[in-house]
C-alpha cells in the first residue's frame, strides 16, 4: 500500500512538471500574452502618472481656490498684445475669479489665446481659441465652472473685467473660467451686473482696449487679424 502511494504521488509530480512547462512556453511563445509580473508593473505605473495629474472639475475647484487663495496673493496681471499691454488689477474682494485666473495665468494658459470676440464701444472678450493646443491645455487644467460673485458692490463701468458665463444650459449664470471680458462702454454696462462677476478694472492700458474695440470683425464678431496675448504677474 505504502508502495502505491509513493507511485501515485511520483506521477502527480510529473505531471504537474508538465503542466507548468506548457504554461511557460505558452505566454514565451506567444508576443501577444504578456506575463502575470509586467501586468502588475504597468497597472502601477499608469496610476502614479494619473495621480500625479491634478484636474479641476466641479466638485473640487472651489475648495481647491479656496486654499489658493490663502497662499497666492498676486492681484495685478499684464495682458501683453501686438498692440500695447494692458495692466488690470484684480479685485481681493472676489476670491475665487481673482485665484482662477492668478492660478491660469501662472499655468500660461492664456499664452497665445486670442481676443475672439470684439463689439465695438461695448467689449472685448478674450481667453479662449479654437486651436488644439489649447484645446489640450484646458483638459489638463480641468472641467469646471465658477459661481456668480455679484454682490461686492462692483459694477460694469468702463475698465471693468468681468467673466461671462458659460455657454451651455445654465439657469444659475455660472462662469466660464477661461474667458473673461473688458467694458469698452463709455457709459458702462450696467444691465450686466446681476448676471456676471466683476473681478477686476484696468488700470493702465485703456487706449490699448479702445485700440481692439476699433478693429475689423467678421459677422461673428472675431477680429479679422487675431489679436493674441500673453498675460503675465506684475508687481
Amino acid at each position: 500500500m505504502l508502495k502505491f502511494i509513493k507511485i501515485h504521488l511520483s506521477n502527480l509530480s510529473f505531471c504537474f512538471f508538465i503542466l507548468l512547462f506548457s504554461c511557460q512556453t505558452t505566454v514565451k511563445n506567444n508576443p501577444k500574452k504578456v506575463p502575470i509580473n509586467e501586468k502588475k508593473i504597468e497597472k502601477k505605473v499608469e496610476i502614479k502618472s494619473v495621480a500625479n495629474e491634478f484636474v479641476l472639475n466641479d466638485k473640487n475647484a472651489i475648495p481647491f481656490f479656496f486654499d489658493y487663495d490663502k497662499k497666492n496673493k498676486e492681484n495685478k496681471v499684464r495682458i501683453e498684445t501686438r498692440l500695447g499691454n494692458i495692466d488690470v488689477l484684480l479685485f481681493n474682494e472676489t476670491p475665487y475669479h481673482r485665484s482662477n485666473f492668478i492660478y491660469l495665468t501662472k499655468k500660461k494658459y492664456f499664452n497665445g489665446t486670442s481676443f475672439h470676440r470684439v463689439v465695438k464701444d461695448f467689449i472685448i472678450q478674450g481667453g479662449n481659441s479654437d486651436s488644439y493646443e489649447i484645446s489640450k491645455r484646458r483638459k489638463r487644467i480641468g472641467r469646471y465652472l465658477l459661481p456668480p460673485d455679484t454682490k461686492k458692490g462692483f459694477k460694469h463701468d468702463r475698465g471693468i473685467m468681468s467673466i461671462p458665463s458659460s455657454d451651455i444650459d445654465n439657469p444659475y449664470k455660472l462662469a466660464s473660467p477661461y474667458e473673461f471680458f473688458i467694458v469698452v462702454d463709455r457709459n458702462g454696462a450696467y444691465h450686466l451686473d446681476k448676471n456676471y462677476t466683476p473681478f477686476g478694472k484696468v488700470i493702465k492700458g485703456m487706449d490699448v482696449v479702445d485700440a481692439i474695440s476699433n478693429i475689423e470683425t467678421d459677422k461673428r464678431e472675431w477680429p479679422i487679424d487675431n489679436i493674441k496675448m500673453k498675460i503675465s504677474i506684475i508687481d
